[in-house]
């Protein structure tokens, strides 16, 4: 981990992804200890120069190189449980949501690929979430979901209406697929190994 600096020192932003990004500190550090002054932490925000975005960092304060413990938000990586082909999608898409036609058309091959795992195939990916619900994959709820974010977009780019996708609407893309990865492959993964753990 980076160190509590005057620049915090990320491979990428974890708000918008830009890559070396440049993150400043804000204001003064500042100090916090819990109800009986038994932990005693050192935190500083910092600001993406690019997004706006800021992330706030931690450290103990009795590390004299001042390495950071916790950070808010952290960097994002995806669980291992997630197939690799449907993972490098979606890490892909949220490494370019400052692009976001291209990120939702990422995260939709991300959920395509996830639902292939589990042998849904054919017809459009809304469709395809609800089989996995009739099947009790996942929950009815991610079926709605489905239906509400730009996951299958008919739109024509040619039509005098049409909008260019947002950066709002591919993060709901991407929660959506991250969502759908936790319930079919992170929380299946997790269960096993609560089982085994507690024979």
């Amino acid at each position: 981990m980076p160190n509590l600096d005057s620049q915090l020192d990320l491979d990428k932003c974890p708000h918008c992804s830009v890559d070396k990004p440049n993150l400043k500190a804000l204001g003064t550090q500042f100090d916090t200890y819990n109800f009986n002054n038994s932990i005693h932490r050192r935190w500083k925000n910092y600001g993406c120069a690019r997004c706006g975005g800021v992330v706030l960092a931690g450290t103990d304060p009795t590390d004299r190189d001042f390495t950071i413990t916790e950070m808010y938000p952290a960097s994002k990586s995806l669980d291992e449980a997630i197939p690799k082909t449907a993972r490098e999608y979606l890490t892909q898409a949220y490494n370019s949501i400052r692009a976001p036609a291209g990120a939702i058309m990422l995260a939709a091959s991300s959920v395509d690929a996830m639902l292939k795992t589990q042998k849904y195939t054919g017809d459009g990916l809304v469709s395809r979430v609800e089989k996995a619900a009739e099947n009790g994959i996942v929950p009815q709820d991610l079926v709605t979901w489905a239906h509400q974010v730009r996951l299958e977009s008919n739109d024509d780019p040619g039509d005098a209406g049409f909008k260019m996708p947002t950066q709002k609407e591919a993060r709901q893309v991407i929660d959506f697929a991250l969502v759908l990865a936790e319930f079919m492959f992170v929380l299946p993964k997790k269960m096993k190994q609560g089982l085994k753990a507690s024979k």
